[in-house]
């Protein structure tokens, strides 16, 4: 018997598409690649606006996969590529703003063990069996903005924290968010997600001495160098 997959849903492909982009340049950056660390620089300066203010990165932010043919997968809709291109484009800014300057990778897959989603690496911001009010207040206002605009402007807040935390974000799971988020009744599920992955994130266990961590790390002067 043939067992034929269902294909993929336009969250998923977008979800997939964010993550092999921004994990591309985030190990030509870590390796210092003068290409990578300038795509970083132009595409962190997108951060927090809209995809339509800033036609230089138009070539950077490339989502041509999304227009492609592929055998079994149907062609999207012209609502569907604007969502998914405005949330691709969301997604790879607030990467780069993160990443910028960093040492270690802001971008990681979620894993059960792990959580990465946007409420569990929140989550971490605040003290062990604790709740920081003001982070808390800053997910809420992030969960009731009313357009895709206002919505990464107000990630871009919680970016900025999370980045001086070294906190990492699975930024593919991120798109996919932005992505449903715009459509009616989208809101009230990615809340409901932010609302499950705060809530998921638990203390680990303590490593034993010389535990090694998923973590790549820069020369001091390399740490330096996109600081503007």
């Amino acid at each position: 018997m043939t067992t034929v997959s269902a294909p993929p849903s336009v969250r998923s492909r977008v979800a997939d598409l964010a993550a092999a982009r921004i994990t591309t340049w985030q190990e030509g950056y870590l390796r210092d690649s003068p290409k990578d660390v300038a795509a970083l620089a132009r595409l962190r300066r997108g951060a927090g606006r809209d995809a339509a203010d800033l036609p230089d990165l138009w070539t950077l932010v490339d989502t041509s996969p999304l227009h492609s043919r592929v055998e079994g997968v149907r062609l999207l809709g012209e609502e569907e590529l604007l969502r998914a291109e405005n949330a691709v484009h969301a997604a790879l800014t607030l990467w780069a703003l993160h990443q910028q300057s960093r040492g270690v990778r802001m971008h990681r897959p979620h894993a059960r063990m792990r959580p990465t989603g946007l409420g569990a690496s929140v989550r971490r911001l605040m003290p062990p069996n604790d709740i920081d009010e003001p982070v808390r207040k800053r997910l809420v206002r992030a969960g009731t903005a009313p357009d895709l605009t206002a919505l990464s402007q107000r990630l871009r807040e919680l970016i900025v924290l999370l980045r001086r935390a070294d906190i990492p974000l699975d930024y593919g799971l991120l798109a996919g968010q932005l992505y449903t988020w715009q459509w009616p009744g989208g809101a009230d599920t990615v809340r409901r997600e932010w609302g499950r992955s705060f809530h998921s994130w638990q203390e680990p266990a303590p490593q034993s001495t010389g535990a090694s961590s998923d973590t790549t790390t820069l020369s001091p002067e390399h740490s330096d160098k996109d600081a503007s």
